[in-house]
């Protein structure tokens, strides 16, 4: 019998991220400001047969390193379910206010 996978794959992570983006408010509002034409040549994105031309959204500040981020994602949101406690609403609020100990 195979032993359960813990960890969520860094592929599926990394998926989903790239999903948010592409999908994202940001994204779209930059698509927008350039009229959905690519900053440096002007070409027009287009799905007419023959004459097809995606365009993409470049991050200006350079490459996103995305093994810096999936390490982030991993050590303090995805982590060891024993760093991770469960708590009614109220409580979480409250932890979060400090008005509970933290074990």
């Amino acid at each position: 019998m195979g032993r359960k996978q813990l960890n969520t794959p860094r592929s599926q992570v990394r998926s989903a991220l790239r999903q948010l983006f592409l999908r994202s408010r940001e994204r779209a509002a930059a698509l927008k400001a350039a009229g959905n034409c690519c900053e440096e040549c002007g070409k027009k994105a287009s799905k007419a047969k023959g004459r097809e031309v995606q365009v993409e959204v470049h991050h200006r500040a350079g490459n996103l390193n995305w093994d810096l981020l999936l390490d982030h994602i991993q050590r303090h949101l995805l982590c060891d379910p024993q760093e991770m406690m469960v708590l009614c609403k109220k409580c979480h609020h409250n932890f979060h206010d400090n008005t509970i100990k933290r074990s």
